[in-house]
């Protein structure tokens, strides 16, 4: 977990303390400490959370997204959640309440991503809000903060956090230059059978 905080600082996905980290273990989650630069993130920087939200292991506080991550967990398809404030997706949040599916990469995030209204961090209402946008997708953009990405593990939480951003920064390359086409849901069918079909993004024999 730590290496993977290191990794998303050096992409430039997380600022100073701006992010946090979790896996899901037996009987709970191990998520990272409040106040971890991840630039330096190292292995005491990670607190263990039991089921009833407390503390098993660690000597450091629990991230103060702690209930957004516990919402996420609810899908018990998800071993690891990502959280950042990633530049383009807190660009995107300001000017708008979605991000349409316009490449087919979003597939992997569940195409169309829900903006969810502002709330205050660490609080009841976000946390509830994320969680009802992470039960039909990968991902969800939170107004003037960032955005939580999930997966089957933590390098694939970490790969939707990539795609996440990346999608975004197209969106508003587009937005700026005139109105970004959307796929369709003909055209995201397509794709999804053809990836389907021919394995495509997973690494197989011929």
């Amino acid at each position: 977990m730590a290496r993977a905080c290191r990794a998303l600082a050096a992409q430039g996905l997380v600022k100073g303390t701006a992010g946090n980290v979790s896996v899901r273990v037996a009987g709970g989650i191990a998520i990272t400490a409040t106040g971890v630069v991840f630039a330096e993130a190292a292995v005491d920087d990670v607190v263990i959370v039991g089921d009833d939200g407390r503390i098993v292991a660690g000597d450091l506080a629990p991230s103060s997204e702690l209930e957004l991550h516990r919402a996420a967990y609810a899908d018990e398809a998800v071993g690891a959640v990502v959280h950042t404030h990633a530049p383009a997706a807190v660009a995107l949040s300001l000017v708008s309440d979605r991000l349409p599916c316009v490449h087919y990469q979003q597939l992997a995030l569940g195409g169309e991503i829900d903006v969810v209204p502002f709330s205050v961090f660490g609080s009841a209402e976000l946390a509830a809000d994320a969680g009802r946008a992470l039960a039909g997708a990968n991902a969800v953009i939170l107004a003037h903060h960032g955005a939580v990405t999930t997966g089957r593990d933590l390098a694939e939480a970490i790969s939707n956090t990539t795609v996440l951003e990346w999608a975004c920064d197209i969106y508003l390359r587009a937005r700026g230059a005139g109105k970004p086409a959307e796929l369709s849901a003909s055209q995201q069918a397509s794709v999804i059978a053809t990836a389907v079909a021919t394995g495509y993004g997973r690494t197989h024999g011929v």
